[in-house]
């Protein structure tokens, strides 16, 4: 019994716990049901209401059962408070007053001055309950009886009497037969009732014996159809309606006249009363819980009212946070992607086997032409230009789209004209031209005049391209242009080591300085919405508990239990993408190899990769993996650039760009028939069908750029004027149906 009176005090908690984040106003007819019902649950007496509207003998009846007159009655409308009435050894009467006085005197005369209606018939309020005790045994079992003022007076009372019936286990509705209630007042009173939860409800008719035997029976078999239309919830074998003549009832049991008090009906009533509280009173719950049941509904309501709007602005704030960040997450790793893919290959163009391979020759050429510093302006700067422009750009769209630190220029320097001093003229080079002195100026050259020149030239190429395998060494110790263009690579050589050197040791702290632009700070909660969510959090809280302690006492829901609702973690956190870095080996080629290793003993010189001199040629074409590069890297522009727009769209504006950009919405104006037939031809060309997406239209455009690349056709005139007449009419088709 403990146990369960922990767990309806748990319940009871519970109830007022979700009801309190209602912020109900005290005097709601919500508020003051609610604490009546948990204050009823707790409660270990069995209470017993007898109500109905006024002079209809509510308090004749009582005082008929307790067998005096406790009571006050009289011919108009008396009763002004509800009066409980208790166990107790002699008969007093104790009062409580709003103020928080008790009054407490032996006898019930101080009914007439507290619990009566005053000349205006109206309840005083100063008086906050009324007790009577009386030595009566039904009473003493644990039962309490609860006399009401009547009904269909005033609304004040109307109110009280309401209130009080959510604390009756049982209610004995009195019903007078000289004026049974019409049918609306019936429905009324039943809707009432039921919407509360109760339901075990007596019908005790008054006043029968004043009428007539033929009206008697009349009104009985009306009385009978009122008493089955309510439906009460009674022990099996009882009925839920009685015939009590209170006034002739009272007066037997006054006298002691016990065969007037049988024939009033009061004893045929008090022996059903008595074995349906002995039925009902040991199991306090199964009349108790449908009244939290309905309350609890109620609070559910209420509670769903105050939590679903909250948590739908709350969704729709994270959905668009969320949505917004996934986007510049993703922005942020399509630019980190590219960047990483761009320094690979300036990486990768940097090392020092690949510039050796790609520059040497042409490098040592042109140191021995004096054509350096040309030959550096216009290859190796235009091909680190094109590089370093390719690794920038990156950061400059991190820069436009993030709006984070500015970034910086990549700045790798050239190297300084080789200085390199001619050897000794052999003495037997009479049929050769002299040389010319050193002659460029800061950066050391020389000027080699007619056949000795040419000799040396050709020997640049000879040394770094032929097959040398069995060479006269000494004749290759006696060859003057031989030992100039050793000179002339060795410088070169030197030259790019220092280059390549250099230029990586720049390109590593570039790639550290670039965390500071590829990034985003995630946007801070606005303080409103951060309230919202800890006042969000209280209410689904209160409702979940809620629910379990329902559960305990087996009332069962239509509602789940809501989720915790996740909490903003955006605040004070910088994203920057940091995917594996991308880089671009270089392709093992065993060929090249020996041909380094050759040269290296031919010549003494370290050399570190062997590098085609230019011939006059047709371009090769494009190998598919090049235009497939091409083609990835266009794909992450035209992604980034489709984020771009979104972000600055009404709804995804950054931060910092809030108060600084406007759009205005396209709006969509009616097609004329010449632009509906560009878009259905279009879709012809793109080989789609009308009703298309923009996503297949999007696949569509790949595949065809794919197949029709101008670039895959070079060296093939036609089939290449072929394929950029084709790009034309897919490119302009893409363009309308991306715009339409």
């Amino acid at each position: 019994m403990k146990q369960q009176y922990e767990v309806y005090k748990d319940l009871a908690d519970s109830l007022k716990s979700a009801s309190a984040l209602l912020n109900l106003e005290g005097k709601s007819q919500l508020h003051q049901d609610i604490i009546t019902v948990c204050n009823h649950l707790v409660n270990p007496s069995f209470r017993i209401a007898v109500f109905g509207p006024f002079n209809h003998g509510k308090s004749t009846l009582l005082n008929a059962m307790l067998g005096n007159r406790t009571l006050p009655i009289d011919l108009i409308p008396t009763t002004g408070a509800a009066i409980t009435v208790k166990y107790g050894s002699d008969v007093r009467t104790r009062i409580m007053l709003r103020d928080g006085t008790e009054i407490s005197r032996n006898g019930t005369e101080a009914l007439q001055q507290f619990a009566i209606l005053d000349g205006n018939r109206q309840m005083r309020k100063d008086v906050a309950s009324v007790e009577v005790f009386c030595p009566h045994p039904f009473l003493e079992t644990g039962v309490e009886l609860l006399d009401l003022p009547g009904t269909n007076d005033r609304d004040e009372q109307d109110n009280l009497i309401q209130e009080q019936l959510l604390s009756a286990d049982l209610v004995i509705q009195l019903l007078d037969a000289r004026k049974l209630m019409t049918l609306g007042e019936r429905e009324n009173l039943r809707d009432w009732l039921l919407d509360r939860g109760i339901k075990t409800v007596i019908f005790v008719v008054n006043f029968l014996n004043l009428l007539e035997p033929d009206e008697q029976k009349q009104v009985q078999n009306r009385l009978v159809f009122v008493a089955e239309s309510f439906r009460s919830e009674l022990p099996p074998g009882f009925s839920n309606l009685y015939r009590v003549d209170a006034l002739p009832a009272l007066r037997a049991r006054l006298k002691g006249d016990v065969a007037a008090a049988n024939s009033s009906g009061l004893a045929a009533f008090e022996t059903a009363l008595q074995n349906i509280v002995g039925i009902l009173q040991p199991n306090r719950s199964s009349v108790r819980l449908p009244r939290v049941q309905a309350i609890a509904y109620k609070i559910q309501l209420s509670l769903k009212a105050k939590i679903d709007p909250i948590a739908i602005e709350i969704k729709s704030f994270d959905d668009k946070e969320n949505t917004k960040s996934e986007i510049k997450q993703k922005a942020a790793n399509l630019i980190y992607k590219g960047f990483a893919t761009s320094v690979g290959e300036l990486r990768d163009w940097l090392a020092l086997p690949k510039l050796l391979t790609k520059y040497q020759a042409d490098a040592a050429v042109a140191l021995a032409e004096n054509n350096f510093k040309v030959w550096q302006k216009n290859t190796l700067k235009k091909d680190l230009t094109q590089l370093q422009f390719a690794v920038v750009k990156w950061l400059y769209q991190a820069y436009e789209f993030f709006q984070e630190e500015r970034p910086q220029d990549l700045i790798i320097p050239f190297p300084s004209e080789p200085e390199v001093t001619l050897p000794s003229k052999p003495s037997n080079t009479d049929d050769l031209s002299e040389p010319g002195s050193i002659a460029v100026g800061g950066g050391i050259g020389w000027l080699l005049g007619g056949p000795v020149g040419a000799a040396v030239v050709a020997s640049i190429s000879y040394l770094l391209n032929k097959n040398i395998q069995k060479q006269d060494d000494q004749l290759a110790k006696e060859s003057y242009h031989h030992q100039v263009a050793k000179l002339c690579i060795t410088a070169i050589e030197d030259s790019l080591s220092g280059f390549s050197s250099q230029g990586l040791s720049i390109l590593a702290e570039y790639e550290q300085k670039a965390e500071k632009v590829i990034c985003f700070e995630l946007s801070q909660e606005p303080l409103e919405i951060t309230k919202k969510r800890e006042s969000l959090q209280q209410l689904q809280n209160g409702f979940n508990q809620l629910l379990q302690e329902l559960e305990k006492v087996k009332i069962l829901s239509n509602y789940q239990p809501y989720k915790e609702i996740p909490k903003y973690s955006n605040t004070n956190r910088k994203y920057s993408p940091q995917p594996e870095r991308v880089q671009t080996s270089p392709k093992k080629d065993t060929g090249v190899k020996q041909q380094q290793e050759n040269t290296a003993k031919d010549t003494g010189v370290k050399v570190e990769s062997v590098f085609t001199p230019p011939q006059a040629k047709a371009s090769p074409s494009p190998r598919k993996e090049e235009v497939e590069a091409k083609f990835r890297d266009w794909e992450l522009n035209e992604e980034i650039a489709r984020m771009k727009a979104e972000m600055q769209s009404p709804g995804f504006k950054t931060d910092k760009q809030q108060n600084t950009t406007q759009t205005n919405e396209a709006s969509n104006q009616p097609k004329t028939q010449t632009e509906k037939d560009k878009i259905t031809r279009a879709y012809s060309i793109l080989g789609l069908q009308a009703n298309a997406s923009q996503a297949e239209v999007k696949q569509a455009y790949r595949t065809l750029v794919k197949k029709w690349h101008p670039d895959l056709f070079v060296g093939k005139a036609q089939l290449q004027k072929q394929a950029q007449d084709k790009m034309h009419l897919v490119n302009e088709a893409y363009t309308i149906l991306s715009e339409k």
